[in-house]
């Protein structure tokens, strides 16, 4: 079998840390197959916390997130994504299709071409627009830290839930991410994309998950029985799932 590496991405308001139990179960589902794993970091978030992010546009990150993977010297890359990282992976690809083995798009939101990711949310609730995802519960009245809790603790034991919700807010994307609409890629299909589809998700309902596996072109869907973080609650399965789809052809 010819080898090949792993590369993670985080969603929004979150860091690489997100990945640690995928990752050590993934070593130890795999041997030494894959040959490298590397998680990445979007600047301001995890490892790259603290940095000055006012003139950091979304392609000046998919240009640093490509030099991560080449100074890793990683190649035949399978890259996953989380969430707000399906912003990321299609543009990554579009720059450097050769270095990817194959996309896999988990829980990952895209807006339509001059549509920001705000405005692909919203500001209602689910359901209330066709052309917006809107939220489990009415952000107008919400706060921010039951809202997430809602929407990503759904399926996390009491333990998962502390430490994760202790992690939160300490993570920020760039701000140019969230008002870009130039969400428009070329030659997508050239690296071939699983979308893993999460059943118990109350951030991004089932519905608007298998429109954006469209939007991705996503030529393989594959769906585990978890909310939005399956990487937290569903370690093992997801592996599992990940190295089933890096071996798809």
């Amino acid at each position: 079998m010819q080898q090949f590496d792993f590369a993670f991405l985080h969603g929004g308001g979150q860091g690489s840390w997100v990945w640690n139990e995928t990752i050590a179960a993934l070593q130890m589902q795999s041997g030494d197959t894959p040959r490298k794993i590397l998680a990445l970091d979007i600047p301001g978030c995890g490892t790259k916390r603290g940095r000055v992010l006012d003139n950091v546009a979304p392609n000046d990150v998919v240009c640093e997130l490509i030099v991560d993977l080449e100074r890793a010297e990683m190649r035949n890359i399978v890259l996953v994504g989380h969430s707000l990282a399906g912003n990321v992976l299609p543009a990554m690809a579009e720059l450097r299709p050769d270095l990817f083995r194959r996309l896999i798009y988990v829980a990952c939101s895209i807006p339509l071409p001059g549509q920001t990711p705000m405005q692909m949310m919203g500001r209602g609730l689910h359901g209330s627009a066709s052309d917006q995802v809107g939220w489990p519960v009415d952000p107008a009245i919400t706060s921010l830290r039951d809202r997430y809790e809602i929407m990503f603790c759904n399926d996390m034991d009491e333990k998962q839930r502390a430490a994760f919700l202790g992690c939160l807010e300490n993570d920020e994307w760039p701000r140019s991410f969230f008002s870009a609409t130039n969400f428009v890629f070329n030659n997508i299909e050239m690296v071939p994309a699983t979308y893993v589809l999460c059943l118990q998700d109350r951030s991004l309902p089932v519905v608007w998950q298998e429109t954006f596996a469209a939007r991705l072109q996503a030529n393989r869907v594959v769906r585990i029985d978890a909310g939005h973080q399956a990487m937290i609650t569903r370690p093992h399965v997801l592996a599992k799932m990940l190295l089933k789809e890096a071996t798809s052809v």
